[in-house]
């Protein structure tokens, strides 16, 4: 199924909208979605690798993968999904307020959001890390070189506050020029608005392939934070908040496992290891507590493929769309190669 809601409205709009926090609050999520028929999965602005949209209108990416894997998981079937497209400066906002289900872009896990938003981050699916991008005519080398510099930045973000914060620091008086629209910052900074952009670094190598000459632009050495981003789910739904998290949870553990959209049906039907066997389904009843069926992870697997097929179909080297982030040697590797992607045990 194939929508599209352009959420780019003001807070009055907004609370407008749909179903207002008291109205999802009187059922679980769960059961909305089930009602209804779909999932309401928030993205933002089109960015290349984590939610992009082809010829046909079709969402794809990173981040949209999440959401249909969630989709897989309660209704066996990818496409029961309606992407709503909003700007950063709501997109708290639309989620608070029930109009989307959950939301599944490049956001960050922080303090405040987790505890003053009304809000649950459940999992990480991308560990990332602010960076900038200038230039190559700028001649600059480093981002401590940008003293006086004019940046281009997403208002209403961490990445605006940690620019503030690193500019302080190191008493560099950046000049932030910023943004409610990701596609105008990136305008902007291309036709020479600002001597350099700045996002997490994933997002730089999004918005530099994006640009007809990627090779003008280079990115700079610093990483100036930490950027833990992963779906997002409202405050007092636990059972919703653990769908979404094991959802997560599985795409990791099926490449652990070996596991992938290929061999997922011969594994359902022989499983390898007693672990492999209860994730799957064929053993105990862990989908008890989660509301699905026994095999939701073989649909999420059968549908979606498991976190590294995704990766590189998307933020690494192998898919058409790919934007040639390497995984190898960094947190997203999984923790038996030296990365940071770990799931719980299933059990």
């Amino acid at each position: 199924m194939k929508k599209l809601s352009l959420l780019g409205l003001g807070l009055g709009m907004i609370a407008s909208l749909g179903f207002t926090a008291e109205m999802a609050s009187a059922q679980s999520t769960l059961d909305i979605v089930k009602q209804r028929g779909l999932l309401r999965c928030q993205v933002g602005t089109p960015a290349p690798g984590f939610y992009q949209l082809d010829e046909k209108g079709d969402w794809y990416g990173s981040d949209v993968a999440v959401c249909r894997a969630i989709a897989a998981a309660i209704f066996d079937d990818p496409s029961k999904v309606e992407f709503q497209s909003v700007t950063s400066a709501v997109r708290f906002t639309a989620m608070a307020n029930g109009e989307s289900d959950v939301l599944s872009r490049t956001t960050t896990w922080t303090l405040f959001r987790d505890t003053q938003l009304g809000l649950d981050f459940t999992a990480v699916n991308f560990y990332d890390g602010q960076g900038f991008m200038v230039d190559k005519d700028l001649g600059v080398s480093s981002a401590l070189e940008l003293k006086g510099a004019t940046v281009c930045v997403l208002t209403g973000t961490t990445t605006e506050l940690n620019l503030t914060d690193f500019s302080r620091s190191n008493n560099l008086e950046i000049e932030p020029v910023v943004f409610e629209d990701s596609n105008v910052r990136d305008d902007t900074f291309a036709k020479g608005g600002c001597d350099a952009i700045t996002n997490d670094k994933s997002s730089l190598a999004s918005t530099r392939a994006k640009f007809p000459d990627a090779s003008k632009y280079v990115v700079l050495p610093e990483t100036i934070s930490k950027e833990p981003l992963g779906p997002v789910v409202r405050q007092n739904d636990s059972q919703w908040m653990d769908i979404v998290k094991w959802t997560v949870f599985a795409l990791v553990q099926a490449e652990e496992m070996g596991i992938d959209s290929t061999n997922i049906m011969d594994m359902a039907a022989n499983p390898a290891t007693p672990e492999m066997a209860r994730m799957l389904g064929v053993e105990g009843d862990l989908n008890k507590g989660l509301g699905l069926e026994k095999d939701w992870v073989v649909r999420i697997i059968k549908h979606v493929g498991n976190y590294g097929e995704v990766y590189e179909e998307y933020m690494g080297n192998k898919g058409e769309f790919a934007i040639g982030i390497p995984r190898a040697g960094s947190p997203n590797a999984l923790w038996t190669e030296g990365g940071l992607m770990y799931s719980p045990p299933f059990r």
